[in-house]
């Protein structure tokens, strides 16, 4: 199922290839602040691979901030919280990759699901989120993704075949040489919980919201949710929506004919 639908964020950036829904593998070209100045928090059921290709930016993930610059792979999880955003006045360029798992899983369920993804998935298993050049491995991870890069300009019969050999690749030495069993647990209750309130706004952010309808929706009463909401985001929900708002605004302004 495909859920990312934040719309403008997939509307007008150039994209190297082309999605397939019988082989949903797609790379986008970003720039911050020229296509927009922040990505806004969000999450979805697909794989993201974020390669930083110039400048420096400042990407977010399950609420832990990280400063980002020229070569750095960040690697999103499937129903992690993230957002990208400019760091101070510098620009940067981008490239997202985005897959969803089911390209490198088999039907009939096998050691790598059951020992390897699955626990990636329920976070039972973990890997870095950044890999930055100089780090150990950082060359066998970027070349996965350089190699993907480079065949998906041509797109030559049997592609699909190569990537796929390159994402296994590339998880074959994350789960070999960079994963480790989870001793840390997290709240995911309260990360679940934050997920369906900007789910919520994402899909429901043009219609009228109330903080009522937002607390009903996590089963929460109106005080708890506020609280919650501001401890969690830092934030106000009324001001984190009213940003959301114009951020929205201003991408449909950018990316369509729409008037103001």
């Amino acid at each position: 199922m495909y859920l990312m639908n934040i719309l403008e964020y997939e509307n007008y950036q150039e994209k190297i290839s082309h999605g397939n829904p019988l082989f949903p593998y797609i790379t986008y070209l970003c720039s911050i602040p020229l296509d927009f100045s922040y990505v806004p928090i969000h999450w979805h059921d697909e794989m993201e691979i974020i390669y930083i290709k110039k400048g420096h930016g400042i990407i977010t993930v399950d609420f832990t901030q990280y400063q980002v610059s020229a070569g750095t792979l960040a690697l999103i999880i499937p129903g992690q919280l993230h957002s990208i955003e400019q760091y101070e006045n510098e620009s940067m360029e981008y490239e997202n990759i985005i897959f969803h798992p089911q390209i490198l899983l088999s039907k009939q369920t096998d050691t790598c699901s059951t020992d390897y993804f699955s626990p990636l998935m329920d976070g039972t298993l973990t890997i870095p989120v950044l890999y930055q050049p100089g780090d150990p491995y950082y060359k066998e991870i970027s070349a996965c993704v350089d190699a993907n890069d480079e065949i998906s300009k041509t797109n030559p019969p049997a592609y699909q075949l190569f990537i796929k050999s390159q994402l296994f690749m590339l998880f074959y030495i994350l789960f070999n040489k960079c994963s480790s069993r989870n001793v840390q647990k997290k709240d995911y209750k309260s990360l679940e919980k934050m997920k369906l309130i900007l789910k919520f706004v994402e899909n429901n952010y043009m219609e009228k919201i109330t903080i009522e309808d937002v607390a009903k929706e996590v089963n929460l009463s109106q005080s708890h949710f506020m609280k919650y909401f501001k401890n969690t985001m830092g934030t106000s929900f009324i001001d984190y929506l009213n940003e959301y708002r114009l951020t929205m605004a201003s991408r449909l302004l950018i990316s369509s004919d729409s008037s103001i």
